[in-house]
């Protein structure tokens, strides 16, 4: 069964990498252009695209479908299957019906909930017991293909979503592979979403960043889990702004934003119901700190 493989991030990679140990015969690998990063703005290759040169795979890098040749580059390919995960690009309609048995995508939830671009950070935000990943047919609409298969796994109280998105990668290797393992008897039947239960998962932005202390400590607590490690909940404090990297709900009672105390392992502030302790903290210009070390040498006014 030839199988082209699209995708760009380390997510990707990480389930390249898998049907690539378990034997599958990938033809050829898209990935996104690689973009200027860092300081000197050098062109990086994305995770993916390193995976594939590693194991002397074709890489394919258009910046969309829009041009017949990519099309037909595609087509030359002779692909049965197509695996789509984080790829980036919505796919015309055109490349979907390349491959034989059709195109499967791997998404990071449990469909229909939190279609769109951050399904994992939002699980987390919404302060979610569970979440996992979907195996689904792709279509025109943005995630509402049929689903193939389903993978689940609990959120811990104190995940993070990008621990979480380590786990969810190895999940969805392993769900990828046992999909592609059906695929190779033949077409693979899927359930139909009930859009009903359809919910969305939008980008994220740094106008999510600011805390909101009127809100009850699970929900600071879960805005600090689910924008680590990317934009980062901030606070406000004596005329500085922090990134708050860390934080745990306490016990404790006060006015929204009242300062309650420094512990041992951290400070502790009142919310709108209950109180969490921030643990990790990092100043504007500065490093990630544990709080109590930070206290330690700037001293909290009166």
């Amino acid at each position: 069964m030839r199988v082209v493989f699209m995708g760009t991030p380390e997510i990707a990679a990480t389930c390249l990498k898998k049907i690539l140990t378990d034997g599958f015969e990938v033809v050829g690998v898209y990935t996104q252009p690689d973009r200027p990063k860092g300081r000197g703005m050098k062109l990086v290759a994305s995770p993916v695209k390193e995976v594939a040169l590693a194991a002397n795979i074709p890489v394919f890098q258009p910046e969309n479908f829009r041009e017949e040749q990519d099309v037909e580059q595609l087509r030359a390919l002779k692909p049965d299957v197509c695996a789509v995960v984080a790829y980036g690009r919505i796919l015309p309609q055109k490349v979907l019906d390349v491959p034989k048995l059709g195109c499967i995508n791997i998404h990071a939830s449990l469909l229909p909930k939190y279609r769109g671009s951050a399904p994992y950070q939002w699980a987390v935000l919404d302060g979610l017991p569970e979440t996992g990943v979907t195996a689904m047919y792709l279509c025109r609409e943005m995630d509402a293909g049929d689903i193939i298969d389903v993978a689940k796994t609990p959120i811990g109280e104190d995940e993070t979503a990008g621990e979480l998105l380590d786990r969810l990668a190895v999940l969805g290797a392993d769900l990828l592979s046992k999909t592609l393992a059906r695929f190779a008897a033949g077409p693979v039947a899927g359930t139909h979403q009930n859009e009903a239960e359809a919910t969305y998962a939008p980008m994220l932005d740094k106008s999510m960043c600011p805390i909101d202390w009127t809100k009850s400590a699970w929900q600071v607590h879960n805005q600090v889990r689910g924008l680590h490690p990317w934009p980062v909940a901030t606070m406000e404090l004596q005329g500085k702004t922090f990134k708050v990297h860390a934080a745990k709900v306490v016990e404790g009672n006060g006015k929204p934003g009242e300062i309650l105390g420094l512990t041992k392992t951290g400070l502790r502030i009142a919310c709108g119901e209950g109180a969490v302790e921030i643990t990790s903290l990092q100043a504007e210009g500065g490093k990630r700190m544990a709080a109590p070390d930070y206290f330690r040498g700037h001293p909290l006014e009166a």
